[in-house]
């Protein structure tokens, strides 16, 4: 995203547009790669929801968000892009929030990795994760991606 400081993401988070909705998607390739033809879109404030309810030195993934949405609605998978947007989007708007924050910074993307795209960038989601005794480690020499160090057992699950 670009221009944050310029958007309402308060006003992007509420907005359901005609969500949410399943899809029937006809794709083979995409069919065999989600496990199925059923594809749930859940609205922006559902993905902000699960993400308040995550407590203070658990994480979980957007992934397992996804397949939460996916197994409550009978649908075969959540979208994934609308995913990543929809929590970028629920971080954002607790960012211009003064009260009722989301702890965002503890919704972590595949592998445990850290998100550049929430406020302040990696940098200010590791600090977070790492006051609620986290270990951050790093990978690769040229394109290094962060992760929270065995993140599988601090997962949190929702019920």
């Amino acid at each position: 995203m670009a221009n944050e400081d310029k958007k309402d993401f308060n006003a992007m988070l509420n907005d359901s547009k005609d969500m949410p909705k399943i899809q029937i998607i006809t794709d083979e390739k995409s069919i065999e790669k989600y496990g199925g033809s059923r594809m749930y879109f859940a609205p922006p404030i559902d993905y902000d929801r699960v993400m308040k309810q995550i407590p203070y030195g658990k994480v979980i993934t957007i992934g397992k968000i996804r397949e939460y949405f996916a197994k409550q609605h009978q649908a075969d998978f959540t979208e994934p892009i609308t995913a990543g947007i929809f929590v970028s989007i629920s971080a954002w708007a607790s960012y211009q929030r003064s009260e009722n924050e989301t702890p965002y910074w503890r919704t972590l993307k595949a592998n445990g990795e850290l998100n550049s795209k929430y406020p302040g960038g990696i940098e200010a989601q590791k600090l977070k994760l790492e006051a609620e005794g986290h270990i951050i480690i790093s990978k690769g020499r040229i394109n290094i991606r962060y992760f929270v160090k065995d993140y599988e057992k601090a997962l949190f699950e929702i019920k």
